[in-house]
């Protein structure tokens, strides 16, 4: 397995992070913005082996975590529809609105349907000409590329029975809300492998001008991550913050050009609102006017009653880093893997969950 195996070799690990040991500063906090980078760090006893001076955080890298209350109640709202298969996602399926859930939509008769690919979604509304197929957007910039196409395919086939319902977000423009955020502490960032992929460092660029934060964009395997934080260790011990890739393997200055074009091919950036952060301005795709025959949001008549997080939930305030699952007063006792009350607990990429399974004491 070129380009994985070396870079889970435990010599190499074990030099990094001797060198993050002799580097690492007082109080470094460090926080990763991406879901898989959460789980891969719990996964891997990367917590375990760091200097006690530097924390993790882990922030809203999660899509399903990061998706508005109102959006989620807008999704069980379009289930209800008469004639309508909706397709998503399986992390999205549990997360609780504010009085139901997909899941539980399901259990009363809804067809809803988990599928792997939007293309998956097109071929269910090929086969059911007759029904309204629904797939609901969630998502950064990663799979964004991959809903363009969908529309783009719909459209070149004269498919009128496939709908999206847009709720993407974009990685760059929560950076900016995060440190505009009373009470976030952040020195450093571990940016998104996945993301940075498609959209490149350069993306990261305006942010770096504008908050010079020493900045790391990070792979996912053991040796990549301590890289990355030995490398943002290393910025902060010298006061000299930069921008830089530390998956190059992968990831370039420019990104993917192609998916980008689809991309913009299909939508364009809106203010859009975040789990514990708000509305967040040009951090959400909205489908263009060209393409608006297949958005579900004004395709269909939506009627979404007044939305409320779950009472007593802190996914807010541990997608901004302001708190760690511990510290909520639901995590363990309320709200578990089994029964989850907020979307953190849900979701494979989220923090809450990841908590759950891999915690100790670091």
């Amino acid at each position: 397995m070129k380009y994985a195996d070396e870079y889970r070799d435990s010599g190499l690990s074990r030099k990094i992070i001797e060198k993050i040991h002799q580097t690492a500063g007082k109080n470094i906090r460090l926080m990763e913005v991406c879901g898989t980078h959460t789980v891969s760090i719990f996964r891997s006893g990367i917590r375990s082996v760091l200097p006690e001076t530097i924390s993790l955080l882990s922030g809203p890298g999660c899509p399903v975590c990061v998706t508005d209350q109102q959006d989620i109640d807008a999704f069980i709202a379009l289930s209800r529809i008469e004639n309508t298969i909706i397709t998503t996602f399986g992390d999205l399926i549990r997360v609780p609105g504010t009085t139901s859930s997909l899941q539980r939509e399901q259990a009363d008769g809804r067809d809803i349907r988990i599928v792997y690919s939007t293309m998956d979604a097109l071929e269910i509304a090929r086969k059911n000409p007759d029904k309204n197929v629904v797939f609901l957007g969630i998502g950064f910039e990663t799979t964004t590329p991959t809903i363009a196409a969908s529309l783009i395919s719909a459209r070149q086939s004269g498919l009128k029975n496939y709908f999206v319902y847009p709720a993407h977000k974009l990685v760059p423009p929560a950076l900016f809300a995060l440190m505009e955020t009373i009470g976030v502490q952040i020195d450093g960032f571990l940016l998104p492998g996945h993301v940075s992929v498609i959209i490149g460092t350069d993306a990261y660029r305006p942010f770096f001008e504008k908050h010079p934060l020493p900045c790391v964009v990070a792979g996912f395997e053991p040796a990549d991550i301590l890289l990355a934080v030995l490398q943002l260790s290393e910025q902060i011990a010298d006061g000299a913050p930069r921008l830089e890739n530390a998956y190059p393997r992968a990831v370039t200055a420019s990104g993917n050009i192609r998916a980008m074009k689809m991309t913009d091919l299909v939508f364009e950036p809106c203010d859009v609102p975040w789990r514990g952060i708000g509305v967040i301005p040009k951090s959400g795709l909205a489908i263009k006017k060209e393409f608006e025959m297949f958005d579900a949001g004004k395709q269909f008549d939506i009627t979404v009653t007044e939305s409320q997080p779950p009472k007593g939930c802190a996914c807010g305030e541990i997608l901004t880093g302001k708190k760690i699952p511990p510290e909520c007063a639901l995590y363990k006792k309320v709200c578990t893997p089994m029964s989850p009350v907020g979307p953190c607990m849900v979701s494979a990429e989220g923090t809450c969950a990841a908590y759950y399974k891999y915690f100790t004491s670091k």
